[in-house]
């Protein structure tokens, strides 16, 4: 494991910044707010990390109180990582991080790789309610869990069991809601999102 490094400076910024201002590290904790993972896993959904930095990182992180790691009971009997409390205090931090750049989201470049689930964030930030909502884009499926305090905040891949509200709508709409330039009520009212389900949730989201 590496030494430290310190700004050595006596302030907040400077002390939160010797713990995750590495690159890749926030990008890690964006992964891991999906709840445990395998190292394998974090490694497919973070293109272009070489497995030596991010093996690096973990171990930086587990160290500074951001991780932990467990073992899997079988059959899986994988290693796993994870937040504590303190990784996941990191949320509100990724989600004004994720507002401040979503002017950047103007145009995809050819270089640019895509997870369903990295806009799983940004949306987060658009809806209000409590409950499971699974959401499908041509890039993919992922879900979220609204309201809840502990646990994954989203998930990769379809909602486990039925979910609260079911959304179908594309990135750029994605994308338009976490700039800002569009707010939920209006992208349904346009048809951009369509909402599903007769619970709650859904019905609330509709604005029935």
């Amino acid at each position: 494991m590496s030494p430290r490094r310190s700004y050595d400076q006596y302030c907040s910024t400077a002390r939160a910044l010797d713990a995750v201002g590495d690159r890749w590290t926030l990008l890690i904790v964006r992964e891991l707010l999906a709840g445990p993972r395998r190292y394998t896993d974090l490694h497919a959904d973070l293109p272009g990390v070489s497995t030596d930095v991010l093996a690096s990182r973990l171990k930086d992180m587990e160290r500074d109180g951001l991780t932990t790691r467990r073992r899997l009971p079988p059959p899986g009997a994988a290693y796993v990582y994870e937040l504590t409390g303190r990784g996941r205090e990191l949320l509100p931090v990724l989600q004004a991080l994720d507002a401040w750049g979503a002017p950047e989201l103007a145009e995809r470049r050819p270089t640019d790789a895509v997870r369903a689930h990295w806009f799983a964030l940004p949306l987060l930030r658009s809806l209000e309610g409590e409950g499971l909502v699974d959401v499908r884009l041509d890039e993919g499926a992922f879900h979220l869990w609204l309201g809840t305090e502990d646990g994954p905040v989203y998930g990769d891949g379809p909602a486990p069991g039925e979910p609260d509200a079911r959304l179908t709508l594309d990135a750029e709409t994605c994308t338009a809601l976490g700039r800002g330039s569009l707010t939920f009520p209006q992208a349904v009212r346009e048809g951009r999102v369509e909402v599903t389900g007769d619970g709650t949730l859904a019905k609330a989201l509709r604005g029935d």
